[in-house]
């Protein structure tokens, strides 16, 4: 397996580096809006410990993750008035992962309506500030 680059693309948005739809953010966790989202509200779970996928990370920070994607579904469930929502994790490319620091996709879903194909549309700025804003009301709500 090939090591944690510190300058992926997650790595440059936990920096400060690139800028990001931040929703929610603890000491252990960051979960910003995907810029290419499968469906209203795609959220990315990312710990704040260098770690390139599931296989190099310690489990307690996979904890982390696990927890913080658990508080994003919850609120995306009410922000977006999900009927259901979709958890990924890839590993290595062969496991689909294109981004080598771990993450977890947190994805709001309709009945009937289908996700669209990765990476297949880059989401309007106001868009996206719309659903930052949704989502953290939820949050904030509880």
């Amino acid at each position: 397996m090939t090591a944690y680059d510190t300058n992926n693309i997650f790595a440059k948005i936990l920096r400060g580096e690139l800028p990001s739809y931040k929703v929610y953010e603890d000491e252990h966790v960051f979960a910003f809006l995907d810029i290419m989202p499968r469906v209203p509200g795609h959220t990315l779970v990312i710990p704040k410990a260098a770690a390139r996928n599931i296989l190099d990370i310690r489990p307690d920070d996979f904890a982390h993750v696990a927890r913080g994607a658990h508080k994003i579904a919850a609120a995306a469930m009410k922000a977006f008035e999900a009927d259901g929502i979709t958890v990924q994790q890839f590993n290595e490319p062969a496991g689909g992962q294109v981004v080598f620091h771990l993450h977890m996709h947190v994805m709001p879903r309709r009945d009937g309506v289908a996700m669209l194909p990765p990476a297949s549309r880059k989401e309007d700025t106001n868009v996206l500030e719309q659903h930052a804003a949704k989502l953290m009301a939820a949050l904030k709500a509880g």
